[in-house]
């Protein structure tokens, strides 16, 4: 999908007459003239709702380290961050935007601005794979990311949809199906919609967009601060102390006998093999770096 800027026009020669198509131009011009007219007196209308109805609320938990909902307010910093938020997409408008850069820095949010025309526009599929990409990133590391636009129903809500398509294996109906059970009052604009059609298409056609799979991990040549041990390595280790049992030199270990018939070379035997069999106990329960998480443990005593 393309959304055309505004001053941007596609422009055909024809006949010695420019024909400028600039509808897309003037829809833009005209909604984000009403937006703007709209904004405050919308907002009041959210915030009245939010303290006089207890099930409208001005963020709802989408997973565990997601969080969807309204503008925040300056005074909801410290509170998200309490929560465990730390970063917040915005996709307001300047005008939309009540809490600075810097609030959030100073209180460790990450904050991406990925500002975006209210009402009947999307973001494009390069911010969306950017927002993802920030949702993705902080929950790798345990941080949970407020996703919002002025009242959580529709810009914010295409990113989130997109991110449950990619990291939830959601089709793009389930994800909104399950996010309406999440926050019932969330609205997509039909551009709104077809941008999570196209970037979950995309995901799956489009190498730009698709993340490429998790190498392997490197068995042959593991980095200098692991040891990887597998199951061969330890091939045949399990059975030493039953083979040294059976061996002439222990089969009456409790006699001082045979203690006393051993020879010196076989009792030294005995002692390497019973060493390799503690090593291999050892070598076994170590835990291997977490980039070779993925293999079984193996227990071998």
């Amino acid at each position: 999908m393309k959304i055309t800027d505004i001053g941007e026009e596609e422009k055909r020669i024809s006949g010695g007459v420019v024909n400028s198509i600039v509808t897309v131009d003037a829809k833009r011009v005209l909604v984000g003239a009403g937006a703007r007219i709209l904004f405050y007196p919308t907002l009041l209308y959210n915030v009245f709702r939010n303290k006089l109805q207890a099930e409208f609320r001005w963020w709802d938990e989408i997973d565990q380290f997601l969080f969807l909902g309204a503008v925040p307010f300056p005074t909801d910093v410290p509170r998200l961050k309490q929560l465990g938020v730390g970063g917040v997409i915005a996709l307001n408008e300047p005008y939309e935007t009540l809490v600075r850069s810097s609030l959030y820095h100073e209180h460790g949010i990450d904050h991406l601005a990925i500002p975006t025309r209210d009402y009947l526009f999307a973001p494009s599929l390069v911010d969306i794979s950017r927002a993802v990409d920030f949702i993705h990133n902080n929950a790798s590391c345990g941080r949970i990311t407020y996703v919002h636009c002025k009242a959580g129903r529709g810009r914010s809500t295409t990113i989130v949809i997109c991110y449950l398509v990619e990291y939830k294996n959601m089709t793009p109906n389930a994800a909104l199906e399950y996010v309406r059970t999440r926050r019932p009052r969330v609205l997509l604009a039909s551009s709104q919609w077809q941008a999570v059609q196209e970037y979950a298409k995309h995901q799956s056609d489009s190498p730009s967009i698709k993340r490429a799979p998790a190498p392997p991990p490197e068995v042959s040549s593991p980095g200098n601060d692991v040891v990887l041990i597998t199951e061969a390595d330890l091939e045949g280790y399990s059975g030493t102390d039953n083979d040294i049992r059976n061996t002439p030199t222990s089969k009456h270990p409790n006699t001082s006998s045979s203690s006393s018939s051993s020879s010196p070379s076989s009792q030294r035997v005995s002692r390497n093999n019973k060493m390799i069999a503690k090593l291999s106990c050892f070598f076994s329960t170590w835990k291997v770096s977490t980039r070779f998480s993925s293999l079984p443990e193996i227990h071998v005593c």
